[in-house]
């Protein structure tokens, strides 16, 4: 213990440097439930070696102050202080227990949905903080070169913990050892649809007839579309005939679907590619984005060369989809985190400009049913 101070920075450098973990680690978190591509893998690597370190640079801090969180001494600036340590704390221990393999049963929830709840509480309580107890480091301290190794060590050692972990969840065969470079798991790929029924937030309708469902294709475009679903599936199902009046066919796409909540799972779905969609419904050159809206008024858009390839799906595994799933159709994006594959989508709208309410939408959509 008596070494301890040596290698750990003042404590000015060290509150900056919490904030900054902070930043990061939020920062980092919130790209990666977007990221669903390998090549965006290194975000998922920093947030979990920034994580590290600030197990480290956390642990410092509550060493320096733990003398001001005995019973007698604590008064509200100090009882906030011993909250955000506590919350800081959980954040750190449920991602750390997920990537070696924990789970944890909360009704619609699952430990890695805690991870990320506890990582949104703690920017709120830091800036309450911040409020009350805080000081920039001194230009010295900054500037010293023996911080700058410390710290070069510092983010040595989480990388390294990072790469253990990995050997330890092979060696051992733990469920950690089964992730996607996302962090999610494999549940139920190549079941139709027996694969996890999640939703976003509150999107939860009732079931949709399909027989008075309808599906239009607007916005930027020369030739409005309606289709009923026999238009969409062919008739039965999936006939393989092109509708002769749309010029739409039934395809098939195999496709990986990685959920925010952990988990991943890859089908064979069918329905009909949305660039046919777009070649039917003769979009203006002025169209950029394709909107997709569900029953819920929930709605994503993507560029309109990437949804061109994306696909509607009415099929998984040669099964209707449920409607836990999206019936009577869902969007499937490859790419694209789970989120963005809207389901029970009712319109496809061309836009010029991408409609910034879809980040309120997402949150909301299902709030007033």
């Amino acid at each position: 213990m008596d070494r301890l101070p040596r290698i750990e920075p003042p404590p000015r450098v060290v509150d900056a440097s919490l904030l900054g973990a902070v930043v990061l680690l939020l920062a980092t978190g919130a790209v990666s439930l977007v990221s669903g591509r390998p090549a965006g893998a290194w975000v998922f690597d920093v947030h979990a070696v920034a994580g590290l370190a600030t197990v480290v640079l956390l642990a410092w801090k509550l060493r320096r102050v733990r003398h001001r969180l005995r019973p007698g001494a604590l008064d509200a600036t100090r009882l906030l202080s011993a909250l955000l340590g506590v919350v800081a704390t959980a954040a750190l221990a449920t991602g750390i227990w997920w990537v070696l393999g924990g789970q944890l049963d909360l009704g619609p929830w699952g430990l890695l949905n805690l991870h990320i709840g506890l990582g949104l509480v703690v920017p709120v309580l830091l800036l309450v903080h911040l409020r009350q107890r805080f000081a920039l480091p001194t230009r010295e301290a900054t500037a010293d070169r023996r911080n700058a190794l410390r710290y070069a060590a510092l983010v040595g050692s989480g990388a390294v913990a990072w790469q253990a972990q990995e050997v330890a969840n092979r060696v051992f065969d733990t469920a950690g050892a089964e992730r996607r470079f996302t962090g999610s798991r494999e549940r139920g790929s190549d079941s139709g649809n027996g694969f996890p029924v999640t939703s976003w937030v509150a999107d939860d309708p009732d079931p949709v007839d399909r027989e008075a469902w309808s599906l239009t294709v607007d916005g930027r475009v020369g030739e409005p579309l309606a289709l009923s679903y026999d238009e969409v599936t062919g008739g039965d199902g999936g006939a393989a005939e092109r509708d002769p009046d749309t010029g739409v066919s039934p395809a098939d796409q195999r496709a990986l679907l990685d959920c925010t909540s952990g988990w991943y799972s890859e089908h064979d779905w069918r329905g009909v590619r949305v660039g046919d969609l777009l070649d039917a419904a003769d979009p203006d050159e002025g169209a950029a984005w394709v909107q997709f809206r569900s029953v819920t008024g929930y709605r994503w858009s993507l560029p309109v060369e990437e949804a061109g390839d994306a696909l509607l799906a009415t099929h998984v595994d040669g099964e209707r989809l449920s409607h836990g799933h999206g019936a009577p159709i869902r969007l499937v994006a490859p790419g694209r985190r789970g989120f963005q594959w809207v389901k029970w989508v009712e319109s496809v709208r061309v836009t010029r400009r991408r409609g910034l309410g879809e980040w309120i939408a997402v949150f909301v959509s299902g709030l007033d049913g």
